[in-house]
């Protein structure tokens, strides 16, 4: 089925000659990427929704009150300038639960097609103000990009091909960085093309199909590991080259992406990487897809974008493209840069309009689990149970995006170092003998309903994926090992 309104003979003819992006072919590209963002937006904050209390409400590992008090009397009034949140207003349980179930309700209208740039401003306002009151629970590299995404989708109602190419170069970005950061870390397991041996066993949060793919013939992993870096490293400069070719780059970012979403559990990381996708192509790309009820859509909403328009799109990509140099400046062996635009960096980090990215830069070779334990006599233990990741060893895996378990995601950083570099380790098991339920609530199991234990420990174990042979025997999909004690009761 194709589109009932054709593009004109010109766009077609010029396809195959290197162009700058035209708004004229991304006009339904930019109403279905509003859709998904405010798709990958309600997701983002309904996971958070189900968590703040816990993770940083009053009875939280690491109350918001606390952390914004520490930091006015650290910084003064700049404070409210390095930390951009609302919730210096009002920090309480309830405006925390109000912020996300707010920007939840603002992503459903973007969803609507309702109110879409007010939607998206009370989007990215909010999701701003959680990340920073979050803390270490919310500074991982696809909060990141869903702020930058999220800024840039408010200038496309500018109707302006400018911002259509700051996209694109969003998307070159990031995937060139997340090859640039595999081979600048010097890991052997990228340079021997051996990482995939280990990604599959040792990811946060492995899906059920994460076992399988570990157990595929060495030659079919180091394949599959090369095809990554050509991906990341080759690809993201196809998108500046005419449309076949971006649709190259795009069906090889697409591969790659759908592959980890098969194997791991990222958030709402990869989905929003194929939205971003989509910029890679034109609306005549839609036509087998969506059929001919958007062409009456995209007549709506092709009309010209205004000189206003272009002034503020253009002003943006100043901003973005002089950011990026910048920062290109501070990561290599240069002289310092000019104050000002070491300034300007610094806050288009905190607001996270521009970010820099790489995933998976140094491979992880053994999984190490945490294991929290209780007791009130300080003989007998018990372990607590955690949703999704790894601790009894028949434990189903499961598939849990676009949710993170902020708390299972830390843990699993815990475990690369030691307790002592873990400052909410501490608090954490603070709240447990006191028996915050908003804490409890973030684990899977309590082995202590009635009162809560007088002392609590953590153990260290070493996981492995049983071998198909173990598997078949008692169906058990890890094998552990106790290391020792991770922290002293």
């Amino acid at each position: 089925m194709t589109l009932a309104c054709p593009l004109p003979a010109m766009n077609r003819r010029r396809s195959f000659r290197f162009t700058l992006p035209a708004w004229n072919d991304h006009i339904l590209i930019s109403w279905v990427f509003l859709r998904a963002l405010g798709l990958i937006y309600l997701a983002a904050f309904a996971s958070l929704g189900v968590q703040i209390e816990g993770l940083v409400g009053s009875r939280g590992i690491l109350p918001l009150t606390e952390y914004l008090d520490q930091a006015h009397a650290a910084l003064g009034a700049a404070a409210w300038w390095r930390l951009p949140t609302l919730f210096w207003l009002d920090a309480a349980d309830a405006t925390l639960q109000l912020a996300c179930w707010a920007g939840a309700l603002a992503a459903l209208l973007v969803v609507l097609d309702r109110a879409v740039w007010l939607s998206l401003a009370v989007c990215y306002l909010l999701y701003l103000s959680l990340t920073t009151a979050g803390q270490v629970f919310t500074s991982f590299q696809w909060d990141l990009l869903l702020l930058e995404a999220g800024f840039l989708a408010l200038f496309l109602s500018t109707r302006s091909a400018i911002v259509i190419g700051l996209y694109q170069f969003l998307i070159f970005r990031f995937m060139l960085m997340g090859g640039i950061v595999k081979l600048a870390s010097g890991d052997p397991a990228w340079r021997h093309l051996t990482a995939l041996n280990f990604h599959f066993e040792t990811e946060p949060l492995p899906s059920p199909l994460a076992w399988q793919a570990h157990h595929l013939p060495g030659g079919v992993l180091e394949a599959a590991t090369a095809a990554v870096l050509i991906i990341e490293l080759l690809l993201p400069f196809l998108v500046w080259l005419p449309r076949p070719f971006r649709l190259g780059a795009a069906i090889g970012f697409i591969g790659l992406q759908a592959a980890i979403i098969l194997t791991g559990n990222f958030a709402f990381f990869n989905l929003l990487t194929l939205a971003l996708c989509l910029f890679l192509f034109e609306d005549r790309d839609l036509g087998l897809f969506v059929g001919p009820w958007l062409a009456g859509k995209r007549a709506a909403l092709s009309r010209p974008a205004s000189s206003m328009g272009h002034a503020g799109a253009g002003t943006l990509a100043v901003f973005v493209l002089t950011v990026c140099g910048t920062l290109i400046w501070l990561s290599g062996r240069h002289p310092p840069a000019p104050a000002p635009l070491h300034e300007l960096a610094r806050v288009a980090s905190d607001f996270g309009i521009v970010n820099g990215y790489g995933p998976f830069a140094v491979m992880t070779t053994e999984r190490r689990e945490i294991s929290i334990e209780g007791s009130r006599d300080g003989v007998t233990w018990a372990a607590y149970g955690f949703r999704y990741k790894p601790d009894a060893t028949d434990k189903p895996l499961s598939w849990n995006i676009p949710h993170q378990p902020r708390l299972d995601w830390q843990f699993w950083f815990a475990a690369l170092g030691d307790a002592d570099n873990q400052p909410w380790l501490p608090r954490f098991s603070a709240r447990l003998r006191e028996g915050s339920r908003p804490v409890l609530a973030l684990l899977g199991g309590n082995p202590f309903p009635d009162a809560p234990p007088r002392h609590v420990r953590a153990s260290i174990y070493l996981y492995r994926y049983t071998t198909p042979e173990e598997r078949a025997r008692g169906g058990q999909i890890w094998r552990r090992e106790r290391l020792g004690t991770y922290f002293e009761p």
